[in-house]
């Protein structure tokens, strides 16, 4: 099979799937916006060719260089795993016949209010939501919904641009810094209160044949506001034993079926509070932070390999052992500036050194990455345990001992 690849160089994480291809017997050409030469020889082994362009998410310069392989040899499938290449991906496939996930359903996984309103047609709880054009259309739907709630970009990946706000002064506030008007096109919901988790699949023809159930500790809103916490998610391993998480994998069915995803990674978020389960939202890719990696630790797999034999092949290969629950803490510097030293590191790999995975401890020096830059900007940790309340324990002692001290 000859499978076009979208940027195969970055993030650097991007090569495994590439790698994953190669491995399960695919002919790989990959399409990016660095130079051949930037890259490592394993990668360009991989691949039978590349082509470089100036901006893959630019429709006619990615239909243009696809166009140009497509004179060259059959192309059966193109792939995309970062969010913001999803929608180029999918109009090129459309003009160029190739298999692979529709422009309709690119679009449901990232325009929230419409993927919200097709959900709910299908059954699926959500919050209340509403797609707003100006101002005035937000502030009819706070009178009508009431406070909090959450204003998010329309087509933004994860927390991205997600801000809560509690009242009429903040509402304002907050439109002020969208425009002078307020007048850029938003996704504007009820604020649902609750625990937040993620459920990941890899889908063939609409069937998860894996899937993952992961915790936020805290929730992401309030881990990306506080640089005194410590945030953490967790791969669980129990996904097969616990009633909830039947309801989670029911929900999920219903998103993928609603959504029209064939072959394809997703990530879902969802709460669960005092309304129930609801669910928040889906990329139709697979999740950031190199959840994946926490998944193949506790799993005792390959999953990039794995997604390719679902590309490639219809298949997977290896079964999910659910042996190890897998986290990630990641850890702040106690101010902006440059990492200056670390507190409790020892410690830490004297206590915990069979569990750790690895980790992320930039050199002194380091410039400091904000808060809401996310969960592997600055310092992180990750570990693996047998027990799920363990390793969050485990997870709990490394945010409170490793302190990253910034000057």
């Amino acid at each position: 099979m000859n499978v076009i690849f979208i940027e195969p160089a970055f993030p650097p994480n991007q090569r495994e799937f590439v790698r994953g291809l190669a491995a399960v017997g695919a002919t790989v050409i990959g399409i990016g916006e660095r130079s051949l030469d930037q890259m490592d020889a394993d990668l360009r082994s991989w691949m039978l060719h590349y082509h470089q362009v100036g901006n893959v998410t630019d429709v006619q310069q990615l239909a243009g260089a696809v166009r140009w392989v497509q004179e060259r040899l059959w192309v059966d499938r193109l792939e995309s795993t970062i969010e913001a290449h999803t929608l180029a991906a999918a109009q090129v496939r459309e003009w160029c016949n190739i298999p692979g996930t529709s422009v309709r359903t690119t679009y449901l996984c990232r325009d929230k209010p419409s993927m919200k309103d097709t959900l709910r047609e299908a059954g699926v709880p959500t919050a209340q939501s509403a797609g707003a054009d100006s101002a005035a259309e937000v502030w009819a739907f706070a009178d009508s919904v009431g406070f909090p709630l959450i204003l998010k970009p329309r087509a933004a990946a994860g927390a991205s641009g997600t801000r809560r706000v509690d009242s009429r002064e903040e509402l304002e506030r907050a439109l002020g810094e969208l425009g002078a008007s307020g007048s850029d096109s938003i996704a504007v919901e009820e604020f649902v209160e609750g625990h937040e988790g993620f459920y990941d699949t890899i889908c063939i023809d609409g069937r998860p044949v894996y899937d993952f159930i992961s915790h936020y500790d805290p929730n992401v809103l309030e881990a990306m506001r506080e640089r005194w916490i410590s945030p953490q998610f967790i791969a669980t391993n129990r996904i097969d034993y616990s009633e909830a998480y039947a309801e989670v994998r029911v929900m999920g069915k219903r998103v993928i079926d609603a959504l029209g995803i064939g072959t394809s990674a997703t990530h879902m978020e969802w709460f669960f509070g005092p309304k129930g389960l609801r669910f928040s939202e889906i990329g139709c890719r697979p999740p950031g932070v190199r959840a994946w990696d926490l998944y193949a630790v506790g799993n005792d797999i390959d999953i990039y390999r794995e997604w390719a034999n679902a590309v490639v092949h219809a298949h997977v290969q290896a079964g999910l052992s659910r042996r190890l629950a897998a986290g990630i803490v990641a850890l702040r510097p106690d101010h902006d500036g440059r990492i200056s030293h670390y507190d409790g590191a020892d410690a830490i790999q004297q206590r915990y050194g069979p569990h750790i995975i690895d980790a992320y401890l930039p050199s002194p020096g380091t410039p400091t990455q904000p808060v809401e830059a996310g969960y592997m900007a600055n310092a992180w940790v990750r570990m693996a345990h047998p027990d799920y309340d363990t390793l969050r324990g485990m997870l709990n002692d490394v945010g409170e001992t490793l302190h990253v001290r910034a000057a």
